[in-house]
């Protein structure tokens, strides 16, 4: 099968749950379900900053390729620039003295989403360099966690839903900086 039957990838040293199909045609089924947004997926995210404001704030601002960086995406004018529409749903957990964590929940899957929508509200990731993030609590990779995925599943029809918890680092450098994750 292609790329192994990998239905959608997550960023390099992002944590978290992934779709893998075992036969090519639940592969393009799931990825169908991708596209149409039939698919819930959800991200945990330990950023910069106190969170100020509604609790729940919904990012619609579309991505495409830096003009003036060819490594990093940047929200754009799809007047100006080319790109995708994207939409993040973004909720607070938690609300520290110097940064804060948020689930995430994505409508669309472009590249760098969560990352690009979350620098644009003033909260880049912790240990996230090539958006602004400084490292913190002791994290070297960006802070980011795919914690939930739900779905029906192509062939059964039965609702699938599957969690994680965040892996060691990303809990060590939330009790460092004085946050707690949840599960919810």
């Amino acid at each position: 099968m292609p790329r192994a039957g990998i239905v959608h990838r997550l960023d390099k040293d992002t944590s978290g749950l992934m779709v893998v199909a075992r036969q090519r045609q639940t592969m393009d089924q799931l990825v169908a379900m991708i596209a149409a947004r039939n698919v819930s997926r959800e991200y945990i995210a330990l950023a910069h900053g106190v969170w100020q404001g509604a609790k729940t704030r919904e990012v619609d601002a579309a991505i495409g390729r830096d003009p003036r960086n060819r490594l990093r995406m940047a929200v754009v004018d799809l007047e100006k620039n080319s790109g995708k529409a994207a939409l993040t749903v973004v909720s607070l957990l938690q609300s520290g003295e110097r940064h804060c964590l948020v689930k995430c929940k994505l409508h669309t899957g472009r590249t760098h989403q969560i990352r690009v929508h979350m620098a644009l509200l003033g909260h880049p990731l912790v240990s996230d360099e090539l958006y602004g993030g400084a490292a913190a609590g002791g994290l070297h990779r960006q802070a980011l966690h795919a914690c939930r995925l739900a779905f029906e599943h192509p062939a059964t029809g039965e609702r699938m839903e599957f969690k994680a918890l965040p892996p060691v680092d990303l809990q060590a450098a939330l009790r460092v900086l004085g946050l707690i994750y949840n599960q919810s």
